[in-house]
């Protein structure tokens, strides 16, 4: 069974639906088929020690490491601690720092992201959250939409894995946009981790 770390800075709503999905039964179709179950939550990594989602790993009895910035990109980028802990494959949900080459190696093609656009448009440093949606309602975009996608050395930049849609009306805000993208992420996230974490 593969063990996930989650990645967060925030509140942790993504964080929230993977654990509940993950803990949730029956298996996926194939994982049954193979006599494996679902992945696991079994870390959770913030670093923001007042983050919400550190709430959520403590009331569903889930590890947490807190992660500071010099060890994260100087150091061994917590390489050890994920790999003393059984950490199989990475999920950043909300994690607003660029993941240092060290980590990438030793995860290759085992780190995910989600993104708040349709990319390749609407990324790159320092588009996330609500300057992404201001970016597209600016732009008049007619769609937008959520971006699963593998993590490497460039900002949201890896192969993707999944993508899906929704309208922006005219009537849009950056807001309301957010709210669709947010209901797309938790309808479809956690689906796609644990299958992806599941390959």
């Amino acid at each position: 069974m593969r063990n996930i770390a989650i990645f967060a800075s925030g509140t942790g709503t993504n964080a929230k639906k993977i654990i509940e999905h993950l803990a949730s039964p029956p298996a996926p179709l194939h994982s049954m088929e193979r006599g494996e179950r679902k992945p696991r939550v079994a870390l959770v990594v913030s670093n923001k020690p007042d983050a919400g989602v550190l709430k959520i790993a403590e009331a569903n009895n889930i590890p947490a490491l807190i992660i500071e910035k010099e060890k994260f990109f100087r150091g061994n980028a917590y390489v050890d601690e994920l790999k003393a802990a059984g950490i199989d494959f990475i999920v950043l949900a909300g994690f607003l720092w660029k993941l240092p080459s060290s980590l990438i190696k030793a995860y290759p093609k085992k780190i995910i992201n989600i993104h708040p656009a349709l990319l390749p448009k609407y990324g790159g440093k320092g588009m996330y959250g609500h300057f992404v949606h201001e970016a597209v309602i600016a732009a008049r975009e007619k769609e937008s939409g959520i971006t699963v996608h593998y993590v490497d050395d460039h900002y949201d930049n890896g192969d993707i894995i999944f993508q899906a849609k929704c309208e922006v009306e005219e009537t849009d805000t950056p807001e309301t946009l957010a709210k669709k993208i947010q209901a797309l992420e938790h309808r479809y996230f956690p689906v796609v981790v644990a299958e992806t974490a599941s390959l």
